[in-house]
């Protein structure tokens, strides 16, 4: 059986290997970032300001 190589294929081994890591990257570095202890200030000031009255 001969290959089919089209567009869809091409674009489709693109995204298979080259951004789903670049994607899962970056999840990860988002959740590394809010979850890190020096940042817990400033989310807990963030999560408290729809509690305060000015």
């Amino acid at each position: 059986m001969k290959a089919i190589v089209s567009i869809e294929n091409l674009a489709s081994q693109l995204v298979t290997t080259f951004w789903t890591p670049v994607f899962v990257g970056i999840f990860i570095a988002i959740v590394a970032y809010a979850l890190w202890p020096r940042n817990k200030t400033g989310f807990d000031a963030a999560a408290r300001m729809p509690l305060r009255e000015d």
